[in-house]
This record gives C-alpha cells, sequence and structure tokens, in this order.
C-alpha cells in the first residue's frame, strides 16, 4: 500500500520508506486526556477526549506543538490499543473523542473507530485537522466522523509555503472543508450545549495577515451554510523557528484582532467563538 491520504501524494510505501511527513503507517500518539481548554462547547464540563497524534503532513514555523509534530515524540501503538483508548476516554465521561493532527494516521484511525464502535464506543468524534487534506481521504472516514474542525490557515499560496511548506493549500483545504460540511452539516447540540454533530472551522490570525484572515471569513461567507460556526482565534505565539521569521516573531496586536472580528460581523457571519488577547 502506498501513501497518498494528504495532498503531498508521496506514493511511498511507509512500512519500507518514509514520505514528507517521515513516519511509519503505525499509529502514534503523545497523550490522551480529558482536555477542557477547547472551545467551551466541545470541552463542555466533563471534557473533550483528546488524543494527540505524532508527526504533521504541515512544517509550521510557528507550531507551539512541535515536540510532537515535528519531533515526533510519542509512543507507538496498535489499532487495537488505540480502540482501546478511546473506549477509556469514554468510561472517564468524555463528551467526545478529539483526533487531533490525524491525516497521517487516518487508516490506523479508522480500523480504531470501527473496532471501537464494535465494543461500544458511542460519543461523537472529532476530527481535528490543519485542512490540508485529499477529499478523498475525507469521503473515505464518512459514518465515523460526527464533527469536523479543521483549522483554515491560509488563504495566500506565498504564505502557506513560506510558513508550512504547504503548497495549493487554500485549494486542498476549501475543497475538503466542503466535502465535511456536505457528510454532517452545521452544528447540532445536546441539552446541555455540547455539540454532538456538525462543522466549526477554526482559524488563527497571524500578526501582519489580517488581510488574508478577511479572505478567509469572505469564502466561508460565500460557500458555507449561514449555521456553520467560526471559532476566531488570537492565540498565536510564536513558537519553535517563528524567530527566523521577524515579521510573526511577536503576540498578535489587539488592533490586529478587534480589525478582524470587526470583519466577521461587517460582511454578515453570525455564529463566532472569540477570544480574549
Amino acid at each position: 500500500m502506498r501513501c497518498n491520504l494528504c495532498p503531498r501524494k508521496c506514493n511511498v510505501d511507509r512500512s519500507v520508506e518514509r514520505g514528507f511527513c517521515d513516519m511509519p503507517w503505525q499509529a502514534k500518539i503523545s497523550d490522551a486526556f480529558l482536555h477542557y481548554g477547547e472551545e467551551p462547547f466541545i470541552s463542555g464540563k466533563k471534557g473533550s477526549g483528546t488524543v494527540f497524534f505524532s508527526g504533521c503532513n504541515l512544517k509550521c514555523v510557528f507550531c507551539q506543538n512541535y515536540e510532537i509534530s515535528q519531533y515526533q515524540f510519542g509512543t507507538f501503538v496498535t489499532e487495537e490499543e488505540l480502540a482501546e483508548i478511546f473506549l477509556k476516554l469514554q468510561s472517564k465521561g468524555a463528551h467526545n473523542i478529539n483526533l487531533v493532527t490525524p491525516t497521517i494516521h487516518a487508516y490506523s484511525i479508522k480500523k480504531a473507530l470501527v473496532l471501537a464502535k464494535e465494543k461500544g464506543l458511542k460519543i461523537p468524534v472529532l476530527y481535528n485537522t490543519n485542512a490540508y487534506e485529499n477529499v478523498e481521504t475525507i469521503k473515505m472516514l464518512e459514518g465515523l466522523i460526527d464533527i469536523y474542525l479543521p483549522d483554515l490557515k491560509y488563504y495566500d499560496d506565498e504564505i502557506a509555503v513560506k510558513y508550512s511548506e504547504a503548497p495549493d493549500y487554500f485549494k486542498y483545504a476549501t475543497q475538503a472543508i466542503l466535502e465535511m460540511e456536505r457528510q454532517v452539516g452545521v452544528p447540532e447540540f445536546d441539552e446541555n450545549g455540547v455539540i454532538k454533530k456538525g462543522l466549526v472551522i477554526r482559524h488563527l490570525v497571524m500578526p501582519r495577515y489580517v488581510e488574508d484572515t478577511k479572505k478567509i471569513l469572505l469564502w466561508i461567507k460565500e460557500n458555507l451554510p449561514r449555521g456553520v460556526y467560526v471559532s476566531l482565534m488570537s492565540q498565536y505565539t510564536p513558537y519553535y523557528k517563528a524567530r527566523n521569521y521577524p515579521e510573526i516573531n511577536r503576540r498578535l496586536h489587539p488592533k490586529e484582532y478587534k480589525e478582524a472580528v470587526e470583519f466577521f460581523f461587517k460582511i454578515g457571519l453570525k455564529n463566532g467563538i472569540f477570544q480574549n488577547l
């Protein structure tokens, strides 16, 4: 089997060689726990059952989880072990199973979810992705994922290549997001206000690039149902190699985030989640 899970389409057999992500087929995780720091309707009161997968198909120079994504800190697990992790998180009261950076492990995740569901996994499954996805991979997961949480990072291809080595990022990400919306639709919530199904788009506002943010918000406005939620994040911090890029080697200015939030409302977007700086 050759890997073409993400837009890079390395076409390598990861059991004997490595592609861009430099990972074998076997899933690797850095941690699994009840996470209370996600959006309130994801974490709820009991926490989101979060599984952090090691490795990544992007090379973001500002990655706050670079030890996991780039240095691949973690432990290899079998699909059976991964299924048991999902079930253990459910037994602890998790509102959902939150798969963080799952793309390159999609085959293992699919098999583990099937096993877990056969053994009683009932809570919603959330696919928490950088959005650099192939539509075919998202289609492969149909029926197993209840909530999609893509981080739509860039509009401009030059920016995507410079900071994440991701050519044609916006094209691939938006194609994938349209497929996600087709599968799960706009968010639906339980009686406690915790999401049980639907699409939520994250976007991290970056220093200097508010105009890129505006283009992304306009695309969302023009291409997705009004009920889709947008989480507009202000938490950018210059981690990892950001010091080598002076233009983004700082925190976001309040006026930059304010400009992004005002534009959100100006164009008529409805459901927004915002952060304090």
